[in-house]
């Protein structure tokens, strides 16, 4: 049985294994080709999981089949080594020069194929932002302009990447149409809600279902400012992405629910109740966080035998009103603690899984009942901290940041609530 001075340890070590059933490591066999290819076999990918899963497929491809080329980019400080496959770096989340230069070396790994050639693209989540490519007249201040607005207005990542399919010359299917003939095959690791795979890494390599009719109702709810050049853009015929695609197919090799499920049954196996809540938990971090609170209040007054763990996964979103410090899930995870304010027995940890919460160095956080009490005898005002977006800078005063490294996968957060 669990006991106060265990719980931490549990949630932090919990959050760790969910990683590792996230990991494309010994994840990718199934998808090796069943027959020896006769043409070249050009290897591209793009977001934080890029250069582990092209270290995997090079570690697992057969001797006797054609060598591997090609390029993957991946966030700045998530590489691995790789052999045959160059892997580059960018920024994440908002777009840099370097993103353009890999998403434009990406389009040249794949031209002037033949129909005899194969194409494996890597894809995980923070692709979107690592490969940005403008259509010609819109420029790269434009789409970090518009990216900023996004991650501003609190914007969900399937709107996100409706706009920025739209506006690239590489996603939306566009990847494809420049691999062709060859066939394109897309592995990827989920990080959306629903595992849409036309929405991971905003589809690169798959046909488009969003059309611009889409983004102008994004546009109008969200009051984005569209820069000139894009509006001109999104008024002409040929913004509109590809529907339908011969040389594609694709493949998702791990989602959100597999992780989650593996560590569901880990808590179970050490004597825990688990309430699952599924990995599709979405909207604003603090109002997450205050049903999250309600959920825990309710069961903390239970009679029950054993701990409860309350976990779930998703992508919450935060609307800046101010610039502070802190992630979606420090901003979660502050909310949440002042919701409960300190009710005893009950624990918590929030993490992103890629290792890093938001822009800052740390994945996420965790809190004991004593937390906010310990706050405020150091001086600090939880409830001022969370409307100035600054969990990160109460976390770090109350030692309670979650400090990983890259993990290099990547499905979104992690939230355990557990309840002694």
């Amino acid at each position: 049985m669990i006991k106060n001075d265990q719980a931490i340890s549990f949630l932090q070590q919990l959050f760790q294994y969910t990683v590792q059933e996230a990991s494309p490591i010994n994840k990718m066999k199934a998808w090796l080709p069943a027959q020896k290819p006769t043409g070249k076999v050009i290897v591209v990918g793009a977001g934080k999981a890029a250069a582990a899963m092209a270290a995997e497929w090079e570690r697992i491809w057969p001797e006797n089949y054609p060598p591997l080329s090609g390029v993957v980019v991946t966030r700045y400080g998530h590489s691995v080594p790789t052999k045959h496959i160059r892997v580059l770096e960018a920024s994440h989340p908002l777009p840099d020069s370097a993103g353009q230069a890999a998403a434009e070396a990406l389009l040249q790994a794949v031209s002037g194929l033949n129909a005899k050639d194969q194409v494996y693209y890597l894809v995980s989540g923070g692709a979107s932002a690592l490969t940005t490519l403008p259509i010609a007249g819109i420029s790269l201040k434009d789409k970090q302009n518009i990216n900023r607005q996004l991650l501003t207005q609190g914007v969900p990542i399937e709107a996100m990447n409706t706009l920025r399919k739209h506006l690239s010359r590489i996603k939306g299917g566009r990847l494809a149409e420049a691999a062709a003939p060859a066939h394109i095959t897309t592995l990827a690791i989920s990080d959306v809600v629903g595992d849409d795979i036309s929405t991971i890494g905003s589809g690169a390599a798959v046909a488009d279902p969003t059309t611009v009719a889409d983004i102008k109702q994004i546009v109008t709810q969200y009051q984005l400012e569209l820069p000139p050049s894009v509006a001109s853009y999104l008024n002409s015929p040929i913004a509109e992405t590809p529907k339908k695609l011969d040389n594609s197919s694709a493949h998702i090799i791990i989602t959100p629910h597999q992780a989650f499920s593996a560590a569901q049954k880990q808590a179970q196996n050490q004597g825990i109740d688990v309430l699952y809540l599924g990995d599709r938990i979405g909207g604003e971090a603090r109002e997450v966080a205050q049903v999250m609170a309600g959920i825990a209040q309710y069961h903390h007054q239970q009679p029950h035998r054993k701990p409860l763990l309350i976990l779930s996964g998703g992508e919450t979103t935060v609307t800046l009103k101010h610039q502070g410090r802190g992630g979606r899930n420090s901003e979660f995870l502050l909310a949440l603690a002042i919701a409960l304010n300190g009710a005893s027995g009950i624990y918590a940890l929030a993490a992103d899984t890629d290792g890093i919460d938001g822009s800052e160095d740390n994945a996420g956080a965790w809190f004991t009942p004593e937390s906010l009490h310990h706050a405020r005898k150091i001086g600090l005002n939880p409830n001022e901290l969370l409307q100035q977006h600054r969990a990160y800078d109460f976390f770090a005063a109350t030692k309670q940041l979650l400090i990983t490294n890259p993990t290099r996968t990547n499905i979104n957060d992690f939230r355990a609530i557990l309840i002694l």
